[in-house]
């Protein structure tokens, strides 16, 4: 081999060693740039990436017994109740004699998904007995039943009657007290417990 032909393979491998390492060694920097975005823009979006995985969500399953219905929503991330979730949730409340939706208290919804986590259930299903009731529902009922209130919180959309199969009724009592969020009615023979976030009560 000449020495002219020698220098010329040197030459040829020193420039495919050199582009190796430029390519192996180029900055993650100099992509964002390509793609518009500054260092920091980079570094905002890893922190909001990992913000959203951290934002705890609070979810309910829901089957009415009325209805036939069921629902599986998130009703809040974080602080923030979800606009969407909650109309559906009060559609799924609604009154199925009257078919007449009330907007619920959201702090409803926070007590039946602590009351399932107290539980040990944080994802079981809720069977709903009763959800929002119209005035003119609970006057018939008054009418045809014994144990209902005059000015019932159910009218209001602070209330709710549930059951959790396959969670006994006496237990299931007691978790909703042990909470101290609001009344609890316990009703073993029709196998129901009442919920409500009204004055602290029980009977």
């Amino acid at each position: 081999m000449t020495i002219s032909k020698l220098c010329e393979w040197k030459s040829h491998i020193a420039c495919v060693v050199l582009s190796a390492f430029l390519t192996l060694a180029l900055p993650i920097s100099t992509t964002s740039r390509a793609a518009g975005l500054s260092n920091s823009d980079v570094r905002d979006s890893s922190r909001d990436s990992l913000a959203d995985d951290s934002v705890q969500e609070s979810r309910l399953r829901l089957y009415h017994a009325h209805t036939d219905e069921k629902i599986d929503v998130v009703f809040r991330r974080g602080d923030a109740y979800v606009p969407e979730a909650l109309d559906e949730l009060n559609h799924f409340l609604r009154d199925h004699r009257s078919q007449e939706v009330h907007r619920y208290d959201p702090r409803v919804f926070d007590l039946l998904a602590d009351l399932t986590a107290s539980l040990g259930r944080p994802d079981t299903e809720i069977e709903i007995v009763c959800g929002y009731r119209s005035p003119a529902s609970n006057a018939f009922l008054r009418a045809t039943t014994t144990g209902v209130a005059k000015n019932s919180l159910h009218m209001k959309a602070e209330a709710i009657d549930i059951r959790i199969p396959p969670v006994k009724t006496f237990r299931l009592r007691n978790a909703a007290l042990s909470l101290q969020r609001g009344g609890v009615g316990y009703y073993p023979q029709s196998g129901f417990v009442h919920v409500d976030v009204g004055p602290v009560r029980r009977w």
